[in-house]
């Protein structure tokens, strides 16, 4: 006997074929688990036959139309676009990599929710990486907040490849010298900024030279110089106070004069 033709029918269930009961757009769309909005939308796009009408001029849906919706349901579940569900349902190669693309991008999507998850997890462990950009949560906790906001602000501009660098630099241990430069008072005095410039430009020299995605800005960039530019000095100025910049400035000045000096030296006759 035929699957499904084995059950226990209540006595007078069933029917004669020309006795058979049609079910209303409402109807249909109940069985289905769908929406009479949706069923009229396929019925547009053409992948759901019109039914028979009745005399007083209402659809008539059949198993067939139910049947028909539940395939198209089952291809949308799966991620099938409603204008490829006619190429997936001939089954050809076409509909092949059809499917082989929605599993790529279902695959991506995966992996996408599963790194959420790690950043999530590395949230609930530790607030402070609520913000931090992905890969710097672990940090989260040896960097002031300063360096923290201005991680998010080049985060906008930067390449995968210059923020990886960036972590690698961030990643050893805190210096003294890093300590005071972050503590500086708006009011400190000129010699304690000059000594500060004079410490610090042999690291800024070092990281430059250990670390030469960072050390041009444009071509650390994936935006525009003009708008990296723009991004970095808006930063600089929001986060650092006027002594921080002073000594920054002076910074630069000594590494322009050192490389000039250099320079010089090259080019002086032997």
């Amino acid at each position: 006997m035929p699957q499904g033709q084995g059950f226990q029918w209540p006595p007078g269930t069933i029917p004669e074929r020309g006795l058979l009961v049609a079910w209303s757009t409402r109807q249909l769309a109940e069985l289905a688990g769908t929406t009479p909005k949706a069923v009229r939308h396929y019925h547009e796009i053409g992948l759901l036959d019109e039914p028979e009408r009745a005399s007083n001029g209402y659809k008539r849906y059949g198993v067939s139309h139910l049947v028909r919706l539940l395939r198209i349901r089952r291809l949308t579940d799966l991620g099938v676009a409603l204008a490829d569900v006619p190429a997936v349902e001939s089954g050809d190669e076409r509909a092949r990599q059809i499917l082989r693309d929605l599993d790529a991008e279902l695959a991506a999507d995966i992996e996408r929710r599963r790194r959420m998850r790690r950043d999530l997890a590395a949230v609930i462990d530790n607030r402070a990486a609520l913000d931090m950009p992905p890969d710097f949560k672990t940090l989260a906790d040896d960097l002031p907040e300063t360096q923290r906001s201005l991680l998010i602000a080049y985060s906008s501009i930067l390449t995968p490849e210059a923020m990886a660098a960036l972590r690698e630099q961030l990643s050893g241990p805190r210096t003294d010298l890093e300590a005071e430069f972050a503590a500086l008072d708006e009011d400190a005095p000129d010699d304690v900024r000059q000594r500060l410039a004079e410490q610090m430009a042999p690291e800024v020299r070092r990281q430059h030279r250990d670390h030469p995605d960072l050390a041009d800005l444009g071509l650390a960039s994936h935006r525009e110089r003009a708008v990296a530019e723009s991004v970095a000095v808006q930063a600089l100025a929001e986060f650092y106070n006027r002594a921080h910049l002073d000594v920054l400035r002076r910074v630069h000045s000594i590494l322009v004069e050192n490389d000039t000096a250099e320079s010089e030296s090259d080019d002086a006759p032997q």
